[in-house]
Parts: structure tokens; C-alpha cells; sequence
């Protein structure tokens, strides 16, 4: 008894000594979101999903969480193809959300050929409309659009992102807004021109049909050479439709078309590319930071020594091509981020990839870029979010849920057993402060977190610790019935009382075991507060109770079975025994 008193009391320091007074809540506790992703295995490789590839996942995005500054997210597996991560309140959720789940493969590709997709004429449709009412209308959208064109055609380098060999050996290249080349638009500015032109003279019908028109002749500029074996794939690419906007192609030795991420010119682009050239394996280290030059947030990149060598030798090739030739395109995640020209070779294994990102976007995807690609794709199958008042709300439910079956388990102590009752309200206790200083440690150790379930299955453990008091002390009384004194009756009914409440405890542990291993989700903290409160019965049955009750045996109060003792002869149903009498001895009538 001494031993697991001393025990309490030690777990107790510790949890005041570190600080760990409270146990660590979950989401529908404390207030959060969690981020359900269930991995996707490659077509070409169904068993990629393996423990393996999940861990390295986990360990990934534990990274790239705490690269964000989120204080106490937690990631984890669940069964053997889900993640979840875990977002308590006050962090930026939506942030995390968004990043969580991108798989982040970078590749850098030439670029072999680009073209307008999924181009959008409503502006050039409502100025056709205003222009047919008045020919001074007519002239002057003709005017602006003609303006319009010459702006794109003299304006083509701040238009196309563009990778020259300055301090660092700087790659420039707009990360949010992906354009087009210098030509296509020009070209898509000329004919936008010609259109806006033509209906400025016709009917509102007539301007509809050029518009149809203006977009079927953007769409078919292409400037680049399409290779063979992509003509039908990059033809029939439609970038305005959300399922096409990203390349499939996950061999890196084979060309490809991908879209860029955004139609930030009011369309997007498509684009054939060649070959992997760099991957981005080879990028050894990522930051953000300020550029010198035009004071906005850039994303500095450094590689390895084999990506470095790879990096010279592609902008080295490509600074002796035509645009778009000469440009290369930073493909993340299957779309393309920017696709930037290249005028030099850039040596020294550094670039900076700069635009109009503002800090959140650069540091986010330097966080994404230090931390390398996930080994697989992702896709999130929930996300939930908890608000703080509903999770307090639920908490305080579940604490007076608990409240209330403890009082209605001591009330019946109290009143059936009576002075025995005191021994399992003690029990109880000890019980109750070795799990709560359990859960404090385990929340500061290896990240548990107390959820509804969780404390539901403490709720069920206080009927499982009442039942073993119960076993042992029906035990006693059965021997008392049977004509035995205290002491031998406490002794005698140990080794059956024992039996009963391990084979009882046996059943709970298994089956608190199978719930936690075959189950996923919140369930498993159900099963993992009742595996441990199950193994603390026996604990506190077996160091605190039984020692507690021989003491016990010893006092008057109970070995004369006082009418408050719980063990009174008369409710019993037997004679009082004699002091340090003895079982009587039944006689054979001969």
C-alpha cells in the first residue's frame, strides 16, 4: 500500500515540477480543426502506400507543420493509408489546410511550346456592345485595344518572367502569376484587337459571335514546336476545366503539357514541355527573403552539388534557343508555377524565384520546398472544425456525465457496504489521481490528448474499479457466512476474489486492445483510456486494496462486526464470531 502511495505522490511532483497540471485537450475539446488525408497510390504502383512511404509522409508534414509555427499540432496515422493532423485553436487553420495535404514535387522542365487556354472575353464582349450604339464608341474601343496590344508587344519582358544571370545568379520568375511569352501576347493582344474592332461595326448578335470567335482564335496561337507524341494530348488540353489543370505524367524522363496554376491574364496558359531536367530532390535548402533589388518577398533556393551541375547545364542549353525555347517552367504539384527565359547560363548552384507573392505565400512555399516532396499523393477526405465554445461545452457535459456516476457509485457504497464503503471511495481516489497524473505526463510525452471518447472511457473505468471492490468484498462476507472470523475470512477470500477479478480485467484490456488496433479516429481514445484505467485496477486492487482491508481486519470497528462496519453478523445472516475463534468442526454421526 505504502508503494503505490508513494507512487501517486511521485507522479503528482512530477506533474507540478514540469508544469504539467492539466491534461492536453483534443479538438472537440479544446476547440480546432483536423485534417483527414487518405493516401493515393500511383496507378503504375499500387503497393507504394506501405508503412514505409506513410511514416516518411508523417515525418514530412510533422516538419513542415512546426516550420509554420503551429504550437502543438499534432500529426499521426490512422490505419494503413490515413493521416491526420490536428490543428488546436489559435493557429492559422486555413493556412494549414491548404498546405497540409500538397504533395510538393517540384521539377524544373523546358519548355518545347506554349499557347493561350480557356481564354476569357467577357471584357472585350461588353465593350463590343457598347461600341455597336455609337461609331465615337466604336473608334475608341478600337483605339484601346490597339493601345492594349502595343503595351503587351512593348511591355513583353515585364510580361514574361525572366531568368538572368545577376547577383546570386538570380532565376526570376513569377510564382503566382504565370504568363504567357512575349509573342503569344502580342499575338493574343492583336487579335483581341481585330475582334473588338469588328463588332465595335456590328450588332449585339454579331459581337456575341465574334467573341466566340476571338476566343477560338486565342486558343489556337501557339508559339513553340509541339512534339509528335504530345500534338493530341496538348490539342485537346482545356485549362479552364479543373480536372485537366494538372500533369498526370509521372514518368520524368517523358514529355508532358500542364497548365499554369492560374489564369492570371484572364486565361490560362498551356504548355508542352520535355523532360525533367532538375528535380527538385536536388534543392538542398529553401528560404524566404526580401530581394535587394525591387524590395518584394522572393524565395531564395540552393542545390546540391549534382543539382547544381544540372541547373548550369539546362540554362546553358536553353540561353542559346528562341522563346519560347529558352524558357524553362517551375512545375509544382503537376502545374506550372512560372516559366521564366533564360538570356544567360547561371552558374553557383543558387536562384532566387521571385514575383508578386506576398510573405505568407513566399515563406509557405520555402516551408513546402525545405522539406521535400511527399513520397505520395494525398487527398483530403474531411476536415472538421471545432469551435472553442462548443468544445468547452462538450467537456463540461462529459466532466459532469462523469460527476454524476461517480457520486451515484459512492452513494451506493456508502449506503450497502457502509464502513467497507470508505475502502473503495479511497480506492477510487487513488485510482482517479494516478490516472489524472498519467494523462497530464503522457499529453506533455508523447502528445495524447484527452477527446469526448476519451473521457467517456474514463467515465466506464470508475464501474470497473467499484466491480473488483465488489468481488473481493462479497468474497469476504461469503466467508464470513460460513462461520470464519475476519482475519482468516480476508485471507481465504483473496485467492478466489483475485481469480474473478483478473479474468474480469483480462476481458476489458482485450477489449480495449482489439478497439484501439482495429479501429481508427476517436474511438481510439476511448480504447486507450480504458486499456489504462483497466491496468491501474489492477494496480490499485492489488497494492492498495487488499493491504488496506488485512489492516482493517485488525481494527475492532470491523472484527467485531460494528453495525456501520458493513460486515454486521445479523445482515449477514450468521452468528458473531468468537475472537480468535475458529471454523467449527463438522462431526460424522456414526
Amino acid at each position: 500500500m505504502g508503494l503505490i502511495l508513494a507512487a501517486a505522490l511521485a507522479l503528482v511532483a512530477i506533474m507540478f515540477a514540469t508544469g504539467n497540471t492539466t491534461p492536453r485537450l483534443g479538438v472537440d475539446l479544446a476547440g480546432g480543426t483536423t485534417v483527414t488525408l487518405k493516401a493515393v497510390p500511383p496507378k503504375n504502383n499500387p503497393g507504394a502506400v506501405n508503412s514505409t512511404s506513410m511514416s516518411e509522409a508523417v515525418s514530412i508534414l510533422q516538419q513542415r507543420v512546426n516550420g509554420m509555427g503551429v504550437s502543438e499540432a499534432t500529426v499521426q496515422t490512422e490505419g494503413s493509408d490515413t493521416i491526420v493532423v490536428t490543428i488546436p485553436k489559435g493557429n492559422n487553420t486555413q493556412q494549414i489546410e491548404d498546405e497540409v495535404g500538397t504533395t510538393a514535387k517540384l521539377y524544373f522542365r523546358p519548355v518545347l511550346a506554349e499557347a493561350p487556354s480557356g481564354v476569357t472575353v467577357s471584357s472585350s464582349a461588353s465593350a463590343s456592345a457598347s461600341a455597336s450604339k455609337t461609331a465615337s464608341a466604336s473608334a475608341s474601343a478600337s483605339a484601346a485595344a490597339s493601345t492594349q496590344a502595343k503595351a503587351a508587344t512593348s511591355g513583353s519582358a515585364a510580361a514574361t518572367p525572366s531568368a538572368t544571370k545577376t547577383q546570386g545568379d538570380a532565376v526570376t520568375g513569377d510564382l503566382t502569376k504565370a504568363t504567357p511569352s512575349a509573342s503569344a501576347t502580342a499575338k493574343a493582344g492583336a487579335s483581341a484587337t481585330a475582334k473588338s474592332t469588328a463588332t465595335a461595326t456590328s450588332s449585339a448578335a454579331a459581337a456575341a459571335a465574334a467573341s466566340s470567335s476571338a476566343a477560338a482564335a486565342a486558343a489556337s496561337l501557339t508559339t513553340g514546336t509541339v512534339p509528335a507524341d504530345l500534338t493530341t494530348a496538348f490539342a485537346n488540353l482545356d485549362c479552364s476545366k479543373q480536372n485537366q489543370r494538372v500533369d498526370h505524367q509521372t514518368d520524368q524522363t517523358k514529355d508532358a503539357v500542364a497548365c499554369s496554376s492560374d489564369a492570371g491574364a484572364g486565361y490560362y496558359i498551356k504548355y508542352a514541355l520535355g523532360p525533367v531536367a532538375v528535380p527538385g530532390t536536388d534543392i538542398s535548402s529553401a528560404s524566404a527573403g526580401i530581394s535587394t533589388q525591387n524590395g518584394q518577398w522572393q524565395v531564395n533556393l540552393s542545390f546540391t552539388g549534382s543539382g547544381g551541375s544540372k541547373f548550369t547545364a539546362v540554362t546553358t542549353k536553353l540561353a542559346k534557343n528562341t522563346t519560347p525555347a529558352n524558357q524553362f517552367a517551375i512545375v509544382l504539384d503537376g502545374k506550372v508555377q512560372s516559366a521564366p527565359s533564360v538570356s544567360t547560363a547561371i552558374t553557383g548552384g543558387q536562384a532566387q524565384i521571385t514575383g508578386s507573392f506576398t510573405q505568407q505565400q513566399a515563406t509557405s512555399l520555402a516551408n513546402v520546398l525545405s522539406y521535400g516532396a511527399l513520397p505520395l499523393d494525398f487527398s483530403k477526405q474531411d476536415v472538421t472544425t471545432v469551435s472553442p465554445e462548443l468544445g468547452s461545452s462538450q467537456l463540461t457535459a462529459g466532466l459532469v456525465s462523469g460527476a454524476i456516476g461517480l457520486a451515484l457509485v459512492i452513494l451506493y457504497s456508502l449506503l450497502y457496504y457502509r464502513g467497507l464503503g470508505l475502502v473503495a471511495i479511497a480506492g477510487l481516489a487513488v485510482s482517479a489521481v494516478l490516472t489524472y497524473a498519467i494523462m497530464c505526463l503522457l499529453g506533455a510525452t508523447i502528445g495524447f490528448a484527452l477527446n469526448l471518447p476519451a473521457v467517456c472511457g474514463a467515465i466506464v473505468a470508475i464501474g470497473i474499479t467499484a466491480d473488483s471492490f465488489v468481488v473481493y468484498f462479497e468474497r469476504i462476507r461469503d466467508e464470513l457466512r460460513h462461520g470464519s472470523s475476519l482475519r482468516p475470512a480476508v485471507q481465504r477470500a483473496w485467492p478466489k476474489a483475485r481469480r474473478t477479478i483478473l479474468v474480469a480485467d483480462f476481458v476489458s484490456f482485450l477489449a480495449a486492445a482489439v478497439l484501439y488496433f482495429f479501429t481508427v479516429g476517436k474511438v481510439q481514445g476511448f480504447a486507450f483510456t480504458l486499456g489504462l484505467t483497466t491496468l491501474l485496477d489492477v494496480v490499485v486492487i492489488f497494492l492498495f486494496t487488499k493491504p488496506l482491508i488485512t489492516l482493517l481486519a485488525r481494527r475492532k470497528f470491523f472484527a467485531e462486526g460494528h453495525p456501520m462496519s458493513g460486515l454486521d453478523p445479523k445482515r449477514l445472516g450468521v452468528r458473531p464470531p468468537l475472537r480468535g475463534g475458529r471454523r467449527p468442526v463438522e462431526t460424522k454421526e456414526a
